[in-house]
């Protein structure tokens, strides 16, 4: 048996002298730095310990006031002067409603109001005007100011060259008013609310005239009023209303003027009047009377003819002038005399009475607008203007010169 050959391992060249090959990325990693190095290395600064100490809370005020005192000597000094003049704004609207209220609480008791006025003291600052005690201008309003019978809704007033009465803005006793110029205002919706016991409206026609429209009551009977009122100055203080062309309709029947000319009293309507004429019975018992007879033109014979023939009864009421003449007969005269003859054409003869204490001067109270403004304490003298019917009411004006209030 041959024994194996043995091959001698061969000694390598030079240029392939180590047989293992390096990996590029370890000579690489060898060069950085290992990233556990400066966690586990400790830093010798570390090993002295800081001592404790409690936190600071003033650090950002401390910083604050040191860029306050950082600011420059003029930003200050402006800073300072706006604190100031927003505290001296504020004293001098405190003293301004002071005044105002004041003033408001002397006017309601010396004009003994229900109310206190508005008033409101203009310029600024109101400071100076005090210690000059003197007020450029000051507006009143007065709501709801009681006048005779009715109210008046709005005075309202701007006073001018006012002196002042009083050591102080605390301490006012009065003033006294140069020259006040203003107006009054009476409402329609006031006017129809106080003197609406009758169911009458107001309303404004023209510059002058107000229509009065609505119903009266009047022994048990409602009947329909219209006045036509014209509205003028009175005097210094005084509003007067003069009514005219008052009618009271009796349904369509009959008219009721209050008066004592002929074209007033109790008329027949036209329609009233035909219905007379038309009504044979009703014309019968106007004829029956001889004075009303004799007041309508109809002979005694055409009288004694109509009444036995409606013929003849036709002939004397269908003539043109027979609805005119029942037309002008007052029936409050023919009734004095023949109370029964209303009812006979359809009258209710308690209505009578009713008329006749319904005089002109009473209805005319009833429907009156008039009011005089009260007179005002102390000096000085107030006269109202020109007079102004209006959509809302009547409007007057005012003025006063030298008025005084206060002690």
């Amino acid at each position: 048996m041959r024994s194996p050959h043995r091959i001698a391992a061969r000694e390598p060249s030079a240029p392939f002298e180590e047989t293992t090959l390096r990996n590029p990325y370890e000579e690489l990693g060898a060069l950085a730095p290992h990233p556990l190095d400066d966690f586990l290395q400790e830093d010798p600064e570390d090993d002295a310990e800081t001592p404790w100490q409690p936190p600071n809370h003033r650090r950002g005020s401390r910083r604050r006031r040191n860029r306050f005192a950082g600011l420059p000597l003029a930003a200050k000094v402006l800073v300072a002067l706006a604190v100031g003049a927003a505290f001296l704004v504020l004293v001098d609207r405190w003293a301004l409603l002071y005044a105002e209220h004041e003033a408001a609480d002397k006017l309601k008791d010396q004009l003994d109001l229900s109310a206190a006025p508005e008033v409101d003291i203009e310029g600024f600052p109101f400071l100076t005007q005090v210690f000059d005690q003197r007020l450029d201008e000051v507006k009143v309003t007065v709501p709801d100011v009681a006048a005779d019978r009715v109210s008046l809704a709005k005075v309202s007033a701007t006073a001018t060259d006012v002196t002042m009465k009083g050591d102080g803005p605390t301490s006012l006793t009065g003033a006294v008013i140069g020259r006040m110029r203003g107006e009054v205002l009476l409402s329609f919706d006031d006017l129809n609310r106080e003197l609406g016991a009758s169911q009458v409206t107001f309303t404004g026609h023209g510059r002058d005239k107000v229509y009065a429209r609505g119903t009266l009551p009047v022994a048990g009977h409602d009947l329909k009023v219209r006045a036509d009122a014209r509205i003028e100055r009175n005097g210094e203080r005084g509003v007067a209303t003069d009514i005219d062309r008052m009618r009271l309709d009796i349904g369509d029947m009959a008219t009721y003027r209050p008066g004592a000319r002929e074209s007033e009293g109790l008329h027949l309507s036209r329609t009233g009047a035909r219905r007379v004429a038309d009504e044979s019975s009703q014309a019968k018992a106007l004829l029956a009377v001889p004075e009303i007879a004799r007041r309508l033109g109809v002979p005694d014979a055409a009288v004694r003819e109509a009444l036995r023939s409606d013929a003849k009864l036709n002939d004397v009421t269908g003539s043109p002038e027979f609805v005119d003449d029942v037309m002008r007969l007052n029936l409050i005269d023919v009734a004095a005399g023949h109370p029964a003859l209303l009812k006979r054409l359809g009258l209710d003869p308690a209505l009578l009475k009713g008329l006749d204490d319904l005089t002109r001067p009473v209805l005319v109270d009833r429907l009156s607008l008039a009011f005089q403004l009260p007179k005002l304490p102390g000096e000085g003298a107030m006269r109202l203007q020109g007079v102004k019917v209006e959509k809302d009411g009547i409007r007057v004006g005012v003025e006063g010169y030298g008025i005084g209030f206060g002690t």
